[in-house]
């Protein structure tokens, strides 16, 4: 029933976070996902062989066997975060399923890329087995208490807005379609990169030379920018310094500062 004695404030109930994270390649992403709460780690790719974090002893190679995960998880157990490596390698698996499901276009022409179907369809068919899998993440949140922290690899293109001119900027590597839903789902898009500063170096004859400089210190930017996508609902610092620190602290003790101690630091951190 809905009355006014019953109205509360939005956020007075904690929910479980979904969080999406992307950045440039080898930058750590899997370090990151390890460091929340009693994680266990859902492989598409394999690149989180270095890292101790619990998992499935095999690869996720198809649709059903995503959907076998998190129907597992909803079981009885002790994890706390699900993280899921990568969106993009996910998204490779949910064009198969397409594919697979409808493996001739409407004039019968064989399918064999998702592009085949024309006229964006192959990706709307994506879209919605997209959604399936954040309703089965949802339920994992509310059912099971689990935070969801998606990982996803970083690409450059070309931003054209409306209202200036075109210019280059890291985006989340998935198809448009797909990528702003996700987006629209996280709590959080975070991208990760490595702090660079542009050194100029006078070359003669009046010219100088732009180069950039970098020793390896990372940063979480939380806020949109002209080069990249990120967001936050918990003002969190534009930017989060985590410099060559393996357990990303500085980030949840960031969130957990932000959100008045709802967020709990990861025990391994306290």
């Amino acid at each position: 029933m809905f009355s006014l004695n019953s109205v509360i404030k939005a956020n007075q109930e904690w929910k479980a976070q979904k969080f999406l994270i992307y950045g440039v390649q080898g930058l750590g992403k899997n370090t990151f996902g390890a460091t929340f709460e009693k994680p266990i780690l859902a492989r598409i790719e394999d690149g989180a062989g270095a890292t101790d974090i619990a998992t499935f002893p095999k690869l996720i190679e198809y649709f059903q066997e995503m959907e076998e995960i998190i129907n597992v998880l909803h079981g009885e157990h002790d994890f706390k975060t699900l993280v899921i490596d990568t969106l993009d390698w996910l998204e490779r698996i949910i064009w198969a399923k397409v594919i697979s499901d409808k493996p001739a276009t409407e004039k019968g022409y064989a399918v064999t890329d998702i592009n085949d179907y024309g006229y964006g369809k192959g990706y709307e068919m994506a879209t919605a087995w997209h959604r399936h899998i954040i309703g089965g993440l949802d339920s994992l949140r509310l059912n099971r208490g689990m935070d969801i922290v998606c990982l996803a690899h970083a690409e450059v293109k070309r931003h054209e807005p409306p209202d200036s001119e075109p210019y280059d900027r890291y985006q989340i590597k998935l198809h448009k379609s797909a990528s702003a839903l996700w987006q629209e789902w996280a709590d959080m898009v975070l991208f990760c990169n490595y702090k660079t500063r542009i050194k100029k170096t006078d070359v003669g004859f009046g010219k100088d030379v732009s180069r950039g400089e970098g020793d390896g210190d990372r940063v979480i930017f939380t806020e949109e920018r002209p080069p990249f996508k990120a967001k936050n609902r918990w003002s969190l610092p534009p930017e989060i310094h985590i410099g060559k620190d393996k357990t990303w602290s500085a980030f949840h003790k960031a969130l957990h500062e932000s959100t008045n101690g709802r967020y709990p630091m990861p025990s391994k951190l306290i």
